[in-house]
């Protein structure tokens, strides 16, 4: 039996991983958080993380917050020493498309993170996935809050189901270190514009939808596709299919 130990067990990947490797069998899964009753623990300090990654061969590193000041960094170290002297013997990390082209202080917070784990000794998988669907979504319904919607032009996006990532970090975890393995993204790249008219209709809401272009580095980025790997749309599930389920 191997253990596997998810971190951000409770968050919208974290769930999806656990629920797929409990249904695969043969597993003891250890959900990591700080609201978990059986292993709470605190990355952020690492309070409690010897007790739970003890034993552990595999952890599946789904953890993270946007907020400033280098916090998945500390984390990282954390469970990157706790890793180290507990001899698991493979970490598996899920970051971003694009954290090397688009200039938000989260994505070079995301880079620093995955140089450590490439640098920890640990054996080691690391995937980047384009924004899910559930991103998407929480940014078409900020958009639609005013009478009329403003869409940035130009803007693109390559929207991604979670529990396809999900379904692609277990079949990884229960491999043999991979490195860096090839990205994957949803079937559709998607104008901003579009995905918010998307939402309009299935929510049965009317907007006129108005184009903007907005200045700076990061729009700049993400109109040159800076989100995007349209060669890796390896993804199945529509971001229409997600807003009428949801």
């Amino acid at each position: 039996m191997t253990t596997i130990l998810v971190t951000g067990g409770t968050g919208t990947l974290g769930r999806c991983v656990i629920e797929r490797l409990r249904a695969s069998g043969g597993h003891e899964v250890r959900e990591l958080s700080r609201r978990s009753e059986q292993y709470p623990v605190d990355l952020r300090t690492g309070a409690g993380l010897a007790d739970a990654v003890a034993g552990a061969e595999v952890i599946v590193h789904c953890a993270s917050t946007q907020k400033s000041g280098g916090a998945d960094v500390g984390a990282a170290r954390h469970l990157i020493d706790a890793a180290r002297t507990a001899g698991v013997r493979h970490l598996v990390y899920i970051s971003i498309v694009g954290i090397d082209r688009v200039p938000l202080g989260y994505y070079r917070t995301k880079l620093r993170v995955e140089r450590l784990i490439e640098e920890s000794g640990l054996g080691f998988t690391i995937l980047r996935t384009t924004q899910f669907h559930d991103l998407a979504l929480t940014f078409a319904r900020g958009l639609t809050k005013l009478p009329v919607a403003l869409a940035p032009t130009g803007v693109r996006l390559q929207p991604v189901a979670v529990d396809e990532v999900a379904g692609r970090l277990v079949e990884l975890a229960l491999g043999d270190p991979a490195g860096r393995v090839p990205e994957m993204g949803g079937p559709e790249v998607r104008t901003v514009d579009s995905l918010v008219r998307a939402y309009l209709h299935a929510s049965g809401k009317r907007r006129p939808v108005l184009g903007i272009r907005l200045p700076g580095r990061l729009f700049a980025a993400l109109r040159a596709g800076g989100l995007l790997t349209p060669e890796r749309a390896v993804g199945r599930g529509t971001f229409e299919e997600f807003v009428r389920r949801n």
